[in-house]
């Protein structure tokens, strides 16, 4: 039979055991209740900096939102200044436009005509015979005018449609080149200058190969006339002085101004408590702020056609605006898209359902490809377990190097801007075509 020393210690047993079991519990509630002061302190101490972080990274990417249409305008300003081939190729597509080129054919007739030295045709006739070779001119002044006109459009049209039109006009306008730094300035000179409110390009070396032409025509007055400085107007305006000054200071600014919009960027997504956010915000701001500077271009293009003197050529004037500030809206293109794709590529590397699910799509077609690719035989081996090691990495050393790409790019384009971004997803591919953990066992 048991003793009662024995019952005494199998009932000390559950005793010790609940006392035990009772101090395990104590100290499990007492680490929760630290916890939870922990917890409930945390949001008092941190909130303060965090609301003064949002703050600073909402302030700058606010300001490289404002400052994206600026920097864009000013590399658009600098490239036409700096570059002379640049330039050339921003004027070059004027000399092929039938509205300018009827312009042109116009002005340069009507200057002609009124150099001509028709009453040089009485100096060879004799004395006696000018009073009836005069009678006989002003009966037929009217008609002769005509038949000069017509003439003289004929050969100054046939000029101005040729080669030879497209020759003079990249001539000029690389000899006008150096003189864009005094039209920006407001100075004279060269065959560029503004005089008051309108910019007018020199046409003298586009009269004298028509003076030439003229006399192999048959009308051998035209090496009568003097040498004719006669002017085209390229912009008129108003708005040109305020214009100037405001392009002035952003030429002088030159990619400062692109730079400090990157560092605005940059500097809120690092400071953003959210970081990803930041960049999605950043990068779809910035082309929002592009995009309003497309949208004032065509608005500043209406008021400016609108405003022109009842004499000028509206066709002219619309195809000298739109070619001066067609690589400013290509820049706009390229900052919209290149916003859209950053920001796109944020949020699906995000934490998002949607993100998720479009990732776990990508990982599941392309494992199915390597599953494929492994039992037809092919073993990637150490480059597998390499690229699995390394794939964080190497996919955003690919990143890095798209941007550079980009950033090293004279002029992108939105064709430049998409094949970087498809040469960076078909990377990212192969980067997970290759991904291999290798197999249970061994170390990887």
């Amino acid at each position: 039979m048991p003793t009662d020393e024995s019952r005494g210690g199998r009932a000390d047993g559950p005793d010790d055991e609940l006392a035990e079991l009772r101090a395990r519990l104590g100290a499990v509630e007492a680490q929760e209740a630290q916890l939870a002061r922990q917890l409930a302190a945390r949001p008092a101490d941190r909130a303060p900096r965090h609301r003064a972080r949002t703050l600073l990274a909402v302030l700058l990417i606010l300001l490289a939102c404002v400052l994206t249409p600026l920097g864009a305008v000013a590399l658009w300003a600098k490239s036409q200044i700096g570059d002379t081939d640049r330039y050339v190729a921003t004027m070059a597509p004027l000399a092929r436009d039938p509205a300018i080129q009827a312009a042109v054919t116009d002005r340069v007739t009507d200057e002609i005509v009124k150099q001509l030295p028709v009453d040089s045709l009485l100096d060879g006739v004799a004395p006696d015979d000018r009073p009836k070779l005069g009678a006989l001119l002003n009966g037929i002044g009217q008609a002769l005018t005509s038949g000069i006109t017509g003439l003289v459009h004929t050969q100054v049209q046939r000029v101005v449609q040729s080669d030879a039109f497209a020759s003079i006009w990249t001539g000029v306008n690389r000899d006008a080149h150096a003189a864009i730094d005094r039209m920006l300035t407001g100075q004279g000179g060269g065959a560029v200058e503004i005089r008051n409110d309108t910019v007018v390009l020199d046409l003298a070396p586009l009269i004298a190969r028509v003076k030439t032409a003229l006399v192999d025509a048959g009308l051998p007055l035209a090496s009568r006339i003097p040498e004719i400085h006669t002017s085209y107007t390229l912009v008129q305006s108003d708005a040109i002085p305020k214009v100037r000054t405001g392009l002035r200071v952003l030429d002088l600014a030159g990619f400062w101004v692109p730079v400090l919009t990157g560092a605005c960027a940059l500097g809120g997504v690092l400071v953003a408590v959210r970081r990803r956010r930041a960049v999605v915000a950043a990068a779809l701001g910035m082309a929002g702020g592009a995009l309003l500077l497309g949208i004032g271009l065509s608005v500043f293009r209406a008021v400016y056609l609108d405003r022109l003197p009842a004499g000028v050529d509206q066709a002219a004037a619309q195809a000298v605006y739109d070619t001066l500030v067609r690589y400013l809206h290509s820049a706009v293109r390229v900052i919209v898209t290149l916003g859209l794709l950053v920001a796109l590529g944020a949020w699906i590397s995000g934490g998002g359902r949607w993100a998720g699910t479009v990732r776990s799509g990508w990982r599941a077609g392309l494992g199915t490809v390597r599953r494929v690719a492994g039992r037809a035989g092919l073993r990637l081996g150490p480059v597998g377990r390499f690229v699995h090691r390394r794939k964080a990495v190497l996919g955003w050393a690919a990143v890095a190097g798209a941007a550079l790409a980009f950033v090293l790019w004279s002029y992108p384009t939105v064709l430049v801007t998409l094949c970087l971004a498809l040469g960076l997803v078909a990377v990212l591919a192969v980067l997970e075509l290759l991904d291999e953990p290798g197999r249970p066992g061994r170390p990887v």
